[in-house]
C-alpha cells in the first residue's frame, strides 16, 4: 500500500518542478526593453508563488499518508533548487542584472558581472538543500528554507515595476536573501507553528486570526499582504539571532 501510495506525493513535487520550468521558460520568453515584458515577469513569479503550494502539500501529503520515502525526500530537493534557486535567479537577472557589466581588457561591456550576481541564488539553494538533507532540527531550520526565498523573489514583480527599484537595492536585496539560505540563523517551522495555532486550545484565537487576515486579502492586494506575511518571517530570524546575541552577551 505504501508503494501505491508513494505517487501522490511525488506527482506534487514534480509538480512543483513543472512550475519552476514554466516560470523560466515564461522569463525567458521576456524582452526587457518590451513594454509587455513585465506582465510576464509577474506571471513568472506567479508560478513560483504556486509551485510553493505544491511543495507544501507533497510533504503534508507524504506524512498524512505514511509513505515518505528517501526517493522522495531526494526528488523533493532537486525540485526545489530548479524551482526556488534558479528559476528566481533567472528571473531576477532578467529584471534587473542583465546590463551589469565591467569594461576589461579595454573592451566594453566584456564581463558579464550580472551573470555571476544572479548565480548567487542557485548556488545558496543548492548548499542549503544538501546540508538539510544530511542533518536538520525537526523543530526548525537552519537558515531561511529555500522555498520562502524563492516566494521573496517571485513576489517582487508583483509588488513592484523595474522602473520604480534602484538597481542598487535590487542587488543588495538580492545577495542578503541568497545569504540567508546559507546563513545559521535559526528560523521555525511554518507547520509547527501552524499545528499549535489551530489546537484545541487555540482554536478561537485562531478563528480570529484567520478572519482578520481574510479581510486584509479583501481590503488589499494580496501581494502586498503576501509580502508582509513573507517578510517577517524572514526578519524574524534576523531578531531572534539579534536578540540572542544580545542575551549572550550580557551574559
Amino acid at each position: 500500500m505504501k508503494l501505491k501510495l508513494t505517487w501522490i506525493p511525488n506527482t506534487l513535487t514534480l509538480g512543483n518542478l513543472t512550475l519552476g520550468f514554466v516560470s523560466m521558460l515564461l522569463v525567458a520568453e521576456t524582452n526587457p526593453t518590451q513594454s509587455n515584458s513585465h506582465e510576464l515577469f509577474t506571471l513568472a513569479g506567479v508560478f513560483i508563488i504556486l509551485a510553493a503550494l505544491f511543495d507544501g502539500f507533497d510533504g503534508m501529503a507524504a506524512r498524512a499518508l505514511n509513505c515518505t520515502s528517501e526517493l522522495g525526500a531526494d526528488l523533493d530537493s532537486l525540485a526545489d533548487l530548479t524551482t526556488f534557486g534558479i528559476a528566481p535567479g533567472f528571473l531576477s537577472y532578467k529584471m534587473f542584472f542583465y546590463d551589469i557589466k565591467l569594461d576589461i581588457f579595454d573592451k566594453p561591456d566584456y564581463f558579464p558581472l550580472g551573470m555571476f550576481i544572479a548565480a548567487l541564488y542557485p548556488i545558496c539553494a543548492a548548499y542549503r538543500l544538501a546540508r538539510f538533507n544530511v542533518a536538520h532540527d525537526p523543530k526548525s531550520f537552519n537558515g531561511l528554507p529555500s522555498p520562502v526565498a524563492g516566494v521573496v523573489i517571485g513576489i517582487f514583480p508583483l509588488v513592484f515595476s523595474v522602473s520604480q527599484v534602484p538597481l542598487w537595492t535590487a542587488v543588495l536585496f538580492f545577495v542578503i536573501t541568497a545569504l540567508l539560505m546559507v546563513s545559521t540563523l535559526r528560523y521555525s517551522k511554518p507547520q509547527v507553528a501552524i499545528r499549535g495555532l489551530f489546537s484545541w486550545k487555540k482554536l478561537g484565537i485562531s478563528i480570529v486570526g484567520l478572519g482578520l487576515l481574510l479581510l486584509a486579502i479583501g481590503f488589499y492586494r494580496w501581494p502586498y499582504v503576501m509580502y508582509g506575511a513573507v517578510g517577517f518571517y524572514v526578519f524574524s530570524g534576523i531578531v531572534s539571532f539579534l536578540i540572542q546575541t544580545i542575551q549572550d552577551y550580557r551574559v
